[in-house]
């Protein structure tokens, strides 16, 4: 027996040398593993709907009234309650019903809310952004649904309507991480919980 040669044997008699074992690709792996949390995430997360949607005319435009329902993970209440400011972006499209992906919309609006809680005065704060101001409440509950009141939005000029064509109003929602402070957003982009979000819902567009 001879000692000291290690390898395979290939068909023509020569020995070669084992292959070593292929390097375990770590960044790949961990990529792949944070896209799955990502998409689990945005599947588990649709806490939003939007509801009680209303388009009515006054003086020739188009008025849009809604109602977006919250319901925030424990984990988005326990960092609101901590004096984290949760933003939330409301996307509103007027399109044709029959519309090409390509088509332009008629209307495409990014409406921008936040809720804050001050401790100091143990009171809930809502108001759109840009800027600071906005209502006051004492108690959560009230804040959140205040937060999803819509009222009076100017969608769309009537004239801008081809009265052969049908319309519909596009609505969704969503929790803004990128607003977050910057030590939670690695970890609300792989946790469900905090992936808030609804699908694009769709209304006709009626006077």
């Amino acid at each position: 027996m001879t000692h000291g040669l290690r390898g395979t044997t290939h068909g023509f008699g020569r020995a070669t040398a084992a292959s070593p074992r292929p390097p375990i690709r770590w960044p790949l792996a961990l990529c792949c593993l944070a896209l799955m949390c990502l998409l689990a995430g945005s599947a588990l997360g649709r806490d939003i709907r939007i509801k009680d949607v209303r388009t009515h005319l006054d003086e020739g435009a188009f008025l849009l009234d809604a109602n977006v329902v919250y319901a925030f993970s424990d984990e988005a209440l326990e960092a609101l309650e901590n004096g984290v400011p949760l933003t939330l972006v409301v996307h509103i499209q007027v399109r044709r019903t029959d519309a090409w992906i390509w088509e332009d919309s008629l209307t495409d609006i990014q409406l921008r809310y936040a809720i804050r809680y001050k401790p100091l005065s143990q009171r809930y704060e809502v108001y759109r952004l840009p800027g600071s101001d906005g209502r006051s409440f004492v108690g959560r509950d009230s804040a959140i649904a205040a937060l999803g009141e819509i009222r009076n939005l100017h969608l769309v000029d009537g004239n801008r309507l081809t009265p052969d064509d049908a319309y519909e109003v596009q609505i969704r929602a969503e929790l803004d991480i990128e607003e977050l402070p910057l030590p939670l957003r690695p970890m609300a982009y792989l946790r469900p919980a905090w992936k808030l979000g609804s699908s694009w819902t769709k209304w006709p567009l009626t006077p």
